[in-house]
């Protein structure tokens, strides 16, 4: 795979061209001229440029990167949760049930105001990304599974009783162990996290 995207259009109208070439002036006057100009063709002529511009993104995929989808996705969604995480400057609204109970707004103390956010409104979005970065981590890591099975295996092929097949059955010295409860909880979360992503997919913005 090979990506390249290039930094989001910048518009650039009157008063971005009045900053750029009369900085010596004070901020009133630069504020007075640039209004001047945004009543001038000069505007139609900057959106007509903006309008033209195209943001640069090149992708090229390769077949070995369909060969597991969900783990070529994870090792970029990863990196950009992490830093969205680190930068974000808001949260948006979020349902309760998505949430434990102490991060929920029923467990906020009364706002001031109706139409103020409650104050567990940021810790919930916080909570969110975190299950969302641990889903992620865990699916590009390719080895998570390996924590629940202990133990080492010990295979030997018994032939069938019609003698045409061959089937797997535990050696002596097969000591294999699988932590089934712990493997199902530790997936229940992991889907939980890829299902948030996709609830919230239209919020992962800075």
């Amino acid at each position: 795979m090979k990506v390249y995207i290039g930094r989001y259009k910048k518009w650039i109208g009157p008063y971005q061209i009045v900053d750029m070439l009369l900085p010596f002036l004070n901020d009133d006057k630069r504020h007075n001229i640039g209004s001047w100009l945004s009543k001038t063709p000069l505007t139609g002529f900057c959106q007509y440029i903006y309008n033209k511009r195209q943001r640069k993104i090149k992708v090229k995929i390769h077949n070995y990167d369909t060969w597991s989808t969900d783990h070529t996705l994870s090792v970029i969604i990863l990196p950009m949760l992490q830093q969205l995480q680190k930068t974000k400057h808001g949260s948006p609204f979020t349902d309760d049930k998505d949430v434990p109970k102490h991060l929920r707004s029923t467990s906020a103390p009364p706002k001031e105001n109706e139409y103020d956010t409650d104050a567990n409104h940021e810790a919930r979005w916080d909570w969110i990304l975190g299950e969302m970065i641990f889903a992620f981590g865990e699916i590009a890591s390719g080895t998570w599974e390996d924590q629940f099975h202990s133990g080492e295996h010990d295979i030997k092929w018994v032939p069938t009783e019609d003698g045409n097949h061959e089937e797997m059955q535990k050696g002596p010295n097969d000591t294999h162990v699988f932590d089934r409860k712990g493997y199902d909880k530790h997936l229940a979360r992991i889907n939980n996290g890829t299902k948030l992503f996709g609830k919230y997919f239209m919020a992962l913005w800075d």
